[in-house]
């Protein structure tokens, strides 16, 4: 049997004005998954556009689920205080699969970012059993055909996962969503690849982490690959007043929607020239005359990394976050979807019946 994939694509639910989809994704979403990125409750009235908008995606590809997201970087003080008590995973497993029924998704995203010791570590565990507990619950009440998702966003870095109890976990959740972006930015003395598949040992400063370490990790944790998904990024981190690659910098300047974050659609800025790392399998842009370094995915270095998705036996890709995708065949989303071919539709169709929606047209199939 040919090998099948799963390719997820965020959407950010909490970044207004940024929440859209593209005519690049449209050819590459059927059999995608899309993962909705919410932070808390309660949500402006903008965002129930995306609702509807997302259920009736579904409804025309029938392999495509949708997902619902919690946590993310900023919100994930709260996850400490939810988890620690039985009260509290309980409380939270059960607004969230309600939440999921709701608004007709198919299941349900932690983004813990991330548990700080061995104690958070094992809430942490008993919130994701928890949390699939009651999706048990919902399954066997309303569709007992039917298998609600549980997925996480999880590390690449050593000081983070290593303090997980990963193969406990690969027993509860369905897809560990590798989230290989963000190795580098701000916070170093160095400009660096912020998503290197492998080290560069010639120039190291250049690669404080890398994907493949982190995979490496995972499968001797006893996760099996068929579980990982490999995350990339949809925009690159910049680094100003530096002569290059692994060299002191000063500054990150403005970005697309926060500093020194650009959006892959944007890159590379006029004047720059786009260059590869062959050792590391990573791309970047340099600007001799600014002496602005960019770091960011192009369709050569994402080809690599869909060899190794293959090669390693990956469950798929996994892209933060679509809005930052190009709209022309340098799309990254289209080029993963073409160049990972059969995706995997092992698990059916997706979920359309909510008969307990608190919303009429969830009820109703949307009809």
């Amino acid at each position: 049997m040919a090998a099948t994939f799963r390719a997820l694509l965020l959407l950010l639910a909490w970044a207004k004005g940024r929440c859209r989809f593209h005519q690049s994704v449209s050819r590459a979403n059927t059999g995608n998954d899309w993962l909705l990125a919410i932070p808390k409750i309660p949500m402006p009235t903008w965002r129930n556009i995306i609702r509807p908008t997302l259920f009736l995606l579904k409804k025309s590809n029938r392999h495509m689920r949708t997902m619902l997201s919690i946590g993310g970087w900023t919100l994930s003080t709260n996850f400490p205080i939810a988890a620690s008590t039985e009260a509290g995973r309980l409380t939270f497993a059960q607004s969230s699969v309600a939440l999921m029924k709701d608004w007709g998704f198919d299941g349900i995203d932690i983004d813990w970012e991330y548990p700080r010791n061995e104690r958070e570590a094992e809430d942490f565990a008993l919130l994701l059993t928890a949390v699939r507990n009651e999706l048990n619950v919902y399954k066997s009440t309303y569709s007992p055909d039917y298998d609600f998702l549980l997925t996480i966003a999880s590390p690449a870095g050593q000081t983070h996962y290593e303090k997980l109890d990963l193969k406990r976990i690969s027993g509860i959740v369905d897809t560990f969503y590798l989230m290989a972006y963000d190795y580098s930015g701000a916070w170093d003395s160095y400009s660096a690849h912020q998503a290197n598949l492998y080290p560069n040992a010639v120039n190291d400063t250049a690669t404080p982490f890398s994907t493949d370490a982190a995979i490496t990790a995972y499968l001797k944790a006893g996760v099996p690959a068929s579980q990982i998904a490999l995350g990339m990024p949809l925009y690159g981190r910049a680094f100003q007043n530096t002569d290059g690659l692994g060299k002191p910098f000063s500054g990150i300047g403005g970005g697309s929607w926060e500093n020194g974050v650009w959006d892959y659609k944007v890159l590379p800025h006029p004047g720059a020239t786009i260059s590869n790392d062959d050792v590391a399998q990573a791309s970047f842009s340099y600007d001799h005359q600014s002496r602005t370094f960019i770091s960011f995915d192009t369709p050569r270095s994402l080809r690599t990394k869909v060899s190794y998705i293959k090669k390693k036996g990956l469950s798929g890709s996994m892209f933060w976050e679509v809005s930052g995708d190009r709209t022309d065949e340098d799309s990254l989303v289209a080029t993963s979807f073409e160049l990972l071919g059969s995706l995997d539709a092992r698990q059916g169709l997706n979920q359309l019946c909510y008969p307990d929606s608190r919303y009429e047209n969830i009820r109703a199939g949307m009809e």
